[in-house]
């Protein structure tokens, strides 16, 4: 199958072609490999190639609804077995998984051919992909600027048209920024509705869950068909699924909606003309589709909401590198140093006041339900400013030099507690300061890909919704895709 054809389907009408019997998964999956030969030497998407256990199960002409048709699972927390799950990490590259992730069966069970794992920063802590165990991953928009992250790698080989859609997970933003970077539609489902198993009962405290990233809504709607059809038995929660499948409600008027939206960054950072230009945008497209919009937001504390967030993110990171060392007998120089400095922060946290700042997560969920009985949904920027450039979130040489010698004292406990340290946690996440919100409260959200900025770029915006409202959050994306579409837009690679 010659590439130009291959990127004209997503992976919907792919499996529709091989149910057909008009291409084979083998010719699909050796189109796909040959795209990821030709341009992944620019991107750096793809970490781990898995090409030899790909022919084999593509010669096995696999069954199921996505059937034979080519996937990147990400190497972080998505376990194929017999191989490792690097998680951007080096303490991690060599440590074979012993059995599949939930998601991963699940995708194996859809008939989709994995053919390698896609790049992510050290243990997904960041909002960019440049670890240094890997090198940093590019977007095919602009070599130079970065994909977002964690999924940066699964966005970068989507945009580039290696695979119509890959794994992605998001625990702050991990799939809905890169969504935003690279031109995808990426939607982050609410808590407990994917598995999680069998290693985790969820992530982070359920802020973090599997999903996709994709060039169409059918595409996204479909994979959450695929991954929710089923609770998984040892899992926490029997969710709730809605009568008719996510596909079907995709495929449906989304009806007049409510929607309440705002550009002013929860933080009080700086937020880019850009970004502004295209919620407001899409504020008139929504306008013009009959829905009621207006200027409204949560009345949430956002510096409190980024400090009760990251106080269990920075505890969850410390317990992964304790975890990892024991498993692995790593020492400190076999991560990085900004996931020391964050581990060290979540050691220095006493108990009481993480139990504090998880406890008042439920009443940032409350806060926004509130906002969700006036408005249907939140439509936000997914980013306060287009992709940044490759290095220039990197840690300043003399900041590296203080950093490991606060480590060596023993002092990034007592700097926690500072204002200076509070001043860089808001500059680290000032430009992306929207998405925390929907991972926090558990809320499903999605970023979709309505605007490109004066230089080409694409910039996506965010809508964020009241529990179980994946429904009217695909329905209203697949309006806004017919309206506005963007499938068929491709890099200049």
């Amino acid at each position: 199958m010659e590439y130009a054809d291959y990127r004209r389907y997503d992976a919907t009408g792919l499996a529709e072609l091989v149910a057909r019997g008009e291409v084979s998964p083998a010719e699909l999956l050796e189109t796909a490999i040959g795209r990821a030969e030709a341009v992944d030497g620019r991107l750096n998407a793809i970490v781990r190639p898995m090409y030899e256990q790909a022919r084999k199960r593509a010669a096995e002409q696999p069954e199921g609804p996505l059937g034979g048709v080519p996937f990147l699972i990400k190497d972080l927390l998505q376990d194929y077995a017999g191989l490792p799950t690097g998680s951007g990490s080096r303490a991690l590259r060599d440590l074979p998984r012993p059995r599949h992730s939930r998601v991963v069966e699940r995708w194996l069970a859809a008939g989709l051919v994995v053919f390698g794992k896609t790049n992510t920063p050290e243990f997904g802590a960041k909002g960019i992909t440049e670890p240094e165990v890997n090198g940093p991953t590019r977007n095919p928009w602009a070599l130079d600027r970065t994909p977002g992250g964690s999924s940066g790698g699964s966005a970068a080989a989507v945009a580039a048209g290696v695979v119509p859609m890959a794994g992605a997970n998001d625990g702050g933003g991990s799939i809905r920024i890169p969504a935003a970077c690279c031109g995808l539609f990426g939607l982050k489902p609410g808590r407990g509705l994917v598995p999680s198993g069998p290693d985790h009962a969820e992530y982070l405290q359920g802020a973090a869950t599997d999903g996709v990233l994709s060039r169409t809504v059918r595409d996204s709607a479909l994979m959450l068909d695929l991954l929710t059809a089923e609770p998984d038995p040892g899992g926490p929660y029997l969710p709730a699924r809605p009568d008719t499948g996510y596909v079907d409600q995709a495929a449906r008027p989304p009806g007049r909606l409510r929607i309440g939206f705002t550009t002013r960054s929860p933080l009080d950072t700086p937020v880019d003309p850009e970004a502004v230009a295209a919620v407001e945008d899409a504020a008139r497209l929504l306008a013009d589709l009959g829905h009621d919009v207006e200027p409204a937001e949560p009345r949430i504390d956002g510096h409190r909401l980024a400090e009760d967030f990251l106080a269990v993110w920075y505890t969850g990171l410390a317990a992964d590198v304790a975890h990892v060392r024991r498993v692995t007998g790593a020492r400190d120089t076999d991560f990085e140093l900004d996931t020391r400095l964050m581990a060290a922060a979540g050691r220095s946290m006493r108990a009481p006041a993480y139990f504090a700042a998880n406890h008042r997560w439920n009443e940032h969920s409350r806060t926004l339900a509130a906002f969700h009985a006036e408005y249907d949904l939140l439509l936000t920027p997914t980013l306060a400013c287009p992709p940044v450039r490759v290095g220039e979130l990197d840690t300043p040489p003399a900041l590296r030099t203080a950093g490991e010698l606060l480590l060596r004292l023993r002092l990034v406990g007592p700097l926690v507690r500072t204002p200076q340290w509070r001043r860089t946690v808001t500059a680290n996440l000032a430009a992306v300061p929207f998405t925390q919100l929907a991972n926090l409260t558990g809320r499903p959200a999605m970023s979709v890909p309505l605007h490109r900025t004066a230089e080409g770029l694409p910039l996506g915006v965010q809508f964020v919704g009241g529990l179980g409202s994946e429904g009217t959050l695909l329905a209203l994306a697949a309006s806004l895709e017919e309206a506005r579409p963007w499938a068929h837009l491709e890099p200049a690679l």
